[in-house]
């Protein structure tokens, strides 16, 4: 590559400006910089606020769903402010922006969900009538199929700000990805890891994805450098699974796939708003079909739904 970055002409890193978001550029930036023996100052991180960000005081289905999360970011590559633009995958959209293109990923972090509590203990043991704090439907869903006799309430927020709310009093407990905790430094917050066959994880949990422009042969050929293969092909099943199932922030939707040497597991899992009704359903099979089995899982588990299934309703 003749045009590497320096720091007279930076490599233009978007990110949006949570201490979390910032930790992802951060890696992403140190990968880049191992990958080519360049300098960190031959990088620049750029902070761009979303509406996701802006907006905190009303759940994201009233506002538009994850591309909330994404938009003005994109809107900037697209217009060369940036070079390209780093992602928790669990807030994408599964379908990208004419003129940009998603195929790069870091290595996986933890998967599994954490529960947060002051109180210390476990998600089983809670008594009935705790007050729960969460904004992700899915995991309201999940809980409530679990335990109706909790209460929830929305609780919307980057990391330390939903810690404050915990100290305030706003709910007794609440859930974070394993994920953002372990690369914040922070796993110690979690007073204990859901398993995954408890909580199914978010598609794409714990997943760093690098979004880049179609046409920047130099970005492609940096970003390509330190794509994770394997994280690659689990998230192309469980993004397959999502897209046939039109999900977005207002359908509880969970989907995790897991690599044996070239055989893929996919696990899916659908619900009710309210938590009153779960499907799930697996397939197993080798890594090349990994996206046919997430649409061959989505129609099953639509099927045996039913028209109606994803209707809002209030727990």
């Amino acid at each position: 590559m003749t045009d590497l970055p320096n720091p007279n002409n930076p490599f233009r890193i978007g990110t949006r400006g949570s201490p979390l978001a910032l930790a992802q550029a951060h890696e992403t930036r140190s990968r880049l910089a191992g990958a080519f023996d360049l300098s960190e100052d031959a990088f620049e991180i750029v902070v761009i606020k979303t509406t996701g960000d802006r907006v905190l005081d009303r759940p994201l289905k009233e506002i538009g769903g994850k591309g909330l999360f994404t938009r003005e970011i994109e809107d900037d590559m697209l217009a060369s402010r940036i070079d390209i633009a780093v992602h928790s995958m669990k807030d994408m959209p599964v379908e990208q922006p004419e003129g940009l293109v998603l195929d790069c990923y870091l290595p996986r972090e933890d998967v599994r969900d954490a529960f947060v509590s002051p109180a210390g203990g476990t998600l089983a043991a809670l008594k009935p009538g705790t007050i729960v704090g969460t904004s992700s439907l899915r995991r309201k869903a999940q809980l409530l199929n679990q335990r109706p006799d909790l209460e929830v309430v929305e609780f919307r927020g980057n990391v330390q700000t939903r810690l404050k709310k915990l100290e305030d009093g706003v709910a007794h407990c609440t859930f974070l990805a394993m994920a953002g905790l372990n690369r914040l430094g922070m796993s110690h917050v979690a007073a204990s890891a859901i398993e995954t066959n408890e909580m199914l994880p978010a598609v794409a949990q714990g997943a760093i994805g690098i979004e880049r422009r179609a046409d920047d042969d130099r970005a492609k050929e940096m970003l390509s450098a330190i794509h994770d293969t394997p994280t690659g092909q689990r998230l192309a099943a469980e993004r397959a699974f999502l897209a046939a199932l039109d999900g977005s922030c207002e359908t509880p939707i969970a989907g995790l796939a897991e690599l044996n040497g070239d055989q893929l597991t996919l696990r899916g899992e659908i619900l009710r708003t309210d938590g009153s009704e779960a499907i799930a359903g697996s397939r197993t099979g080798t890594v090349d079909i990994g996206p046919a089995m997430g649409r061959d899982l989505a129609e099953e588990l639509l099927g045996k739904a039913g028209e109606g299934f994803f209707d809002w309703k209030s727990a």
